[in-house]
């Protein structure tokens, strides 16, 4: 199969044609490259089973790990659950569309495919236009996960997903980079309390300004028991890893830096070729030879923009080891870290003052 990247300008008229093929493919069942304002999705029919297995052959992913539909306007939503609870009424009004995955239960019309096999739907709404268009012009359902190999670093650019998916999708949907750089935020509407089962842009502080107390999923601190059935995506498998043995080191600045210089340094005196992602703050004091800036503390949504396309370098640079600084910020230091130790394999150094 012959995959092609297609601009798209994000004006509808421009695009039609880019749609019209776009629709042509998922309406037989195939696969789009997709992006959105959080990373770039793979998209299938949502309604459509074969469409569903098709992205979980393309990924390599657990068939029990659950797709999220995409949706473009709020009277889709109607279709696909069972009922529309009051809480997210109030959380589309707020966050909608945007960067918010909401789990409700699912109508009939969803196939167990695309939910993972759960009675539940993640469904989001995407504030890209380009990803809007694509799914008005198709069945208005689009399912939708990362478009990256199950277990690598998302896909921030089109370039990425032609990476990891030439020759396996017919087509992607070039948008340019993304906006935010990691997932949606995912939140469980399906129990008396709401729970947050994924950090992301819209944070738990956001979240509860709206809901007013939010349960927080022991998933996002922790591993989930190897049995259990993940309600969304991101909580139960290894996800986001570069090729290289990925460490965070947790401490104060100071002792930080002299840890990783420590660690890089007994590497490679061992011949090893070592990493370090550090910030514009931090950077010019450490001492390995390859040193990577994720962004400015003081930007938190560069850090999150940066992530994944920093990650993914340490495979072009054939590192073996990655040593990171740990970003306990305020607004995105939840959704940052989440990610962070689940590329990383939960592997964390923490340092003493």
């Amino acid at each position: 199969m012959v995959t092609k990247i297609v601009k798209a300008y994000g004006d509808h008229e421009k695009d039609e044609e880019l749609m019209k093929l776009a629709k042509e493919i998922i309406c037989s069942g195939g696969l789009v490259g997709m992006p959105t304002e959080t990373v770039y999705g793979l998209a299938g029919d949502a309604l459509n089973p074969e469409s569903s297995k098709k992205i979980y052959a393309a990924k390599g992913r657990p068939s029990d790990n659950p797709l999220i539909v995409h949706i473009a306007d709020i009277e889709a939503l109607d279709k696909i659950v069972e009922e529309v609870p009051e809480t997210a009424r109030r959380l589309a009004e707020k966050f909608w569309p945007g960067p918010l995955t909401m789990v409700m239960h699912k109508s009939e019309k969803v196939p167990y495919e695309t939910t993972g096999g759960l009675e539940t739907v993640a469904v989001r709404m995407p504030v890209n236009e380009i990803a809007r268009d694509f799914i008005r012009s198709t069945s208005g359902y689009i399912a939708a996960p990362s478009a990256n190999k199950s277990g690598r670093p998302s896909c921030t650019t089109a370039e990425h997903v032609y990476e990891d998916l030439n020759g396996e999708i017919p087509l992607i949907i070039d948008g340019g980079a993304v906006g935010i750089g990691i997932e949606s935020t995912i939140i469980d509407l399906t129990s008396e309390t709401p729970c947050l089962l994924r950090p992301g842009y819209v944070n738990l502080e956001m979240l509860e300004s709206v809901l007013g107390h939010v349960d927080v999923d022991p998933s996002i601190g922790g591993v989930i028991s190897a049995s259990a059935h993940p309600k969304a995506p991101g909580m139960k498998y290894k996800h986001y890893a570069p090729k290289g043995e990925l460490y965070i080191v947790e401490g104060p600045e100071k002792r930080v830096i002299e840890r990783i210089n420590s660690l890089a340094a007994e590497h490679e005196a061992a011949g090893e070729r070592t990493a370090v992602i550090a910030t514009e703050e931090t950077k010019d004091y450490y001492k390995c030879r390859v040193i990577r800036s994720v962004g400015k503390r003081s930007d938190e949504i560069s850090i999150a923009h940066n992530l994944f396309a920093v990650l993914r370098e340490m495979d072009e640079l054939n590192v073996s080891t990655i040593y990171t600084e740990a970003f306990d910020t305020p607004a995105m230091g939840m959704a940052i870290m989440n990610r962070l130790i689940r590329a990383a394999g939960h592997k964390i150094i923490k340092t003493e003052d």
